[in-house]
């Protein structure tokens, strides 16, 4: 018998659940829902809110401030001298 829309729905999988990265409520993610990871708009204005105030941050080397940035430039141009 041909596969149809009609009798292979038993073999779905059920959608992909995630836990929203702000209030850890399980989201389904499927593109009905607009603020995917997020449930909603107000937790994916939190979770931005956090980053333009640094509380959120991504591991790494910390940034060079200017001054040592100049520095490193003035070495570099005088052949890498220090």
């Amino acid at each position: 018998m041909p596969m149809t829309p009609d009798n292979h729905d038993d073999d779905k999988q059920p959608p992909l659940e995630v836990a929203c990265p702000e209030c850890r409520k399980k989201v389904v993610w499927t593109t009905d829902n607009p603020y995917r990871p997020f449930c909603s708009k107000r937790c994916r204005l939190l979770d931005l809110g956090a980053w333009a105030e640094e509380s959120h941050r991504i591991a790494g080397e910390p940034a060079m401030d200017e001054a040592d940035l100049d520095a490193l430039i003035d070495r570099l141009e005088r052949g890498g001298q220090q």
